[in-house]
């Protein structure tokens, strides 16, 4: 059972490897937990192959790939910054209202700062 999530959540994980945990770049991981010449560990290898069967070979091709609908990004982010400004989670009967913020957003180009408006005017920051 878990082989089902992690098909999902692994791929974009892997891209993910190239940054270190406080987001410096990195190629190589370090080796032996010691940070004295990070080239000696094993070579990062962050390609993967998405569960739609779309394959990446770094961040930027998996960067690529997740823009070819920029509505659902603009649709999760929408629904994540939601549950964060009001401590509720959406339910399916919001979807109208989600959709219409990414509609908004969408003439401005996805941009973060008309999202962050668009959700504190929207009816689920202001009666949640």
């Amino acid at each position: 059972s878990c082989a089902s999530c992690h098909a999902k959540i692994d791929p974009p994980g892997f891209a993910l490897e190239s940054f270190d945990v406080i987001g410096g770049w990195r190629e190589h991981y370090v080796l032996d937990g010691r940070p004295a010449n990070f080239r000696k560990g094993r070579k990062i290898d962050p390609a993967d192959v998405l569960a739609d069967g779309r394959a990446f070979k770094d961040i930027d091709e998996l960067k690529t790939l997740l823009l070819t609908d920029k509505d659902q990004i603009a649709r999760s982010l929408t629904e994540r910054l939601i549950i964060y400004a009001t401590g509720s989670t959406p339910q399916p009967t919001d979807q109208p209202g989600i959709e219409a913020i990414v509609a908004k957003i969408r003439t401005n180009n996805y941009g973060f700062k008309s999202l962050v408006h668009e959700i504190t005017a929207s009816d689920f920051f202001l009666n949640k």
